[in-house]
């Protein structure tokens, strides 16, 4: 019979090293399980259909699309592997061990760090197509941007391996119980590098992209300049690029409503302990934007929801499919 003292714990064996059990009512516990799932599910499954997507139709081949072919790539990723772990980080105890612990916390980072990048990737896109577009096609081509997406990733394992050095090194060195799982890193060097310099990078690109397009709407409003057919060619590709600038800045824009509180909660001086209930709250959160990406892609973009209707319908199975108009 184990006594009251051992069923408060969560390994009533090792009864002077074991944490004690921070049990949740049931009901509470129910929902969150069935909301963060849900989530999960359907950040895979909605990314997943992008990926497809963009992989499968030859018009939908352009260097944009394939920064958010590997956006999409790390949020398919934070949906698979990312969630699950975060929901079994809301559990009483942790009991995965030590190395699986410091793994997800580096896979946690890698994909995260990913993420950002691809932002900031996607950002200098929009900035070169807006303010300099007579040399976009010569400065962002189709190879360039799959050398950049290589770098993204191969920075992005670098840094989280740098990170969570410690960690990963010896497993469960910063756990105050067996039970518990949680990691120790710089926060300045972490706020600096995953915050700090690339979300000062987005707006200030962004900010430059703002207002060159509100200038070319201007200009494009004005009356003044005779219309021959090549000034309406031009103005409609201008269109076209300030309408996809618009659309990434709400890609941004939500981006950063997302991310912002995590590291603001840093910068306020308030410790954030790995881990913690309000970390993992935090870092649903951050999670939550790669459900959200797919979501807008949808509300702003035609050629994803016809893609879609072709997946779905099993159109794609067919012959010379990838070739279809979508666009």
């Amino acid at each position: 019979m184990q006594t009251s003292e051992e069923a408060e714990l969560c390994f009533p064996q090792l009864l002077n090293i074991s944490c004690k059990k921070h049990i949740r009512p049931q009901s509470e516990a129910m929902l969150i399980y069935i909301v963060l799932s849900s989530i999960s599910l359907l950040t895979v499954v909605l990314n997943l259909l992008v990926i497809i997507s963009i992989s499968h139709f030859r018009q939908l081949h352009t260097p944009t699309n394939l920064l958010l072919l590997s956006l999409a790539v790390s949020d398919f990723l934070v949906g698979l592997l990312v969630m699950p772990f975060q929901i079994l980080l809301t559990e009483p105890c942790w009991l995965l061990g030590d190395l699986v612990c410091a793994l997800h916390y580096f896979i946690n980072f890698m994909i995260i760090c990913a993420s950002v990048v691809n932002m900031v990737l996607i950002s200098v896109d929009r900035y070169v197509a807006i303010c300099d577009p007579l040399h976009y096609p010569t400065k962002i081509t189709t190879e360039r941007v799959q050398i950049c997406v290589f770098l993204c990733w191969g920075l992005s394992v670098f840094y989280s391996v740098a990170l969570l050095y410690d960690n990963l090194k010896q497993p469960g060195k910063y756990n105050s119980c067996y039970g518990e799982c949680v990691i120790n890193i710089i926060g300045a060097v972490d706020l600096i590098f995953s915050f700090v310099i690339p979300i000062s990078a987005i707006i200030i690109l962004y900010v430059r992209v703002f207002v060159v397009a509100v200038s070319q709407a201007r200009a494009m409003r004005s009356h003044i300049t005779a219309v021959t057919l090549k000034r309406s060619e031009t103005v409609t590709a201008k269109k076209s690029e300030i309408k996809a600038a618009r659309t990434i800045g709400v890609i941004v824009a939500v981006f950063l409503m997302c991310y912002c509180p995590y590291y603001c909660v840093s910068l306020s001086g308030y410790e954030l302990v790995m881990g913690s209930s309000t970390e993992v709250v935090m870092g649903f959160l951050v999670f939550f934007n790669s459900c959200l990406n797919p979501m807008l892609y949808a509300f702003f973009y035609p050629w994803f929801r016809k893609s879609v209707k072709l997946i779905v319908t099993l159109e794609i199975l067919q012959p010379h499919s990838c070739g279809a108009n979508i666009m």
